[in-house]
This record gives structure tokens, C-alpha cells and sequence, in this order.
């Protein structure tokens, strides 16, 4: 798996139980990409010692559209068929 695979973040967000928020957050926040990907880069230095490679898979992720649609469906995937099924099911 390459460091910057999205699934890995898709994971660990999974893993924390805020994959679901996440998406909310990249779908709200779609139009902001580029200076996300600008703050992204800037603040990659001081985050680097915390993140390691999970930051190059988001850095990827806002340096194009294409990157930020592997993100959204890495995080789709994530999402266990079930847990689509009840939150459909408490929606209704």
C-alpha cells in the first residue's frame, strides 16, 4: 500500500469512529479544497513528527479533485453495509 493511499486515512478514521463526521466535513467543505490543500502544505512541517505518512495521503487527497473523490469513497467504503442499514432505517 502506497503512503498516500487514502485508505489508510479512511481507516484510521474509521478505527476512531469519525468516519462518518469526516465525510459530512469533506462534503460541507468541497468548494474550500484548494486552500485546505495551501493550509495543508504550510502546516505539513509541524505536523509531520505527529502524522508521518497518513499526512501525505491527505496532502494527496486536497491537491486535486481527483485525490479528494478517492478520499470520499475510501471513507464510503469504510462505512459497513450495516451501519448503512440502520442509519437509513433511524432516518425513516
Amino acid at each position: 500500500m502506497r503512503a498516500d493511499d487514502p485508505r489508510q486515512v479512511a481507516a484510521a478514521l474509521r478505527r476512531r469512529g469519525l468516519d462518518l463526521p469526516a465525510r459530512l466535513l469533506l462534503d460541507a467543505h468541497r468548494p474550500l479544497r484548494p486552500l485546505l490543500s495551501q493550509l495543508a502544505t504550510f502546516i505539513s512541517p509541524g505536523l509531520r513528527p505527529l502524522a508521518g505518512t497518513r499526512l501525505d495521503a491527505v496532502e494527496a487527497a486536497l491537491a486535486d479533485d481527483a485525490g479528494y473523490d478517492r478520499l470520499l469513497e475510501a471513507l464510503d467504503e469504510a462505512v459497513p453495509p450495516q451501519g448503512r442499514a440502520n442509519g437509513s432505517a433511524r432516518a425513516g
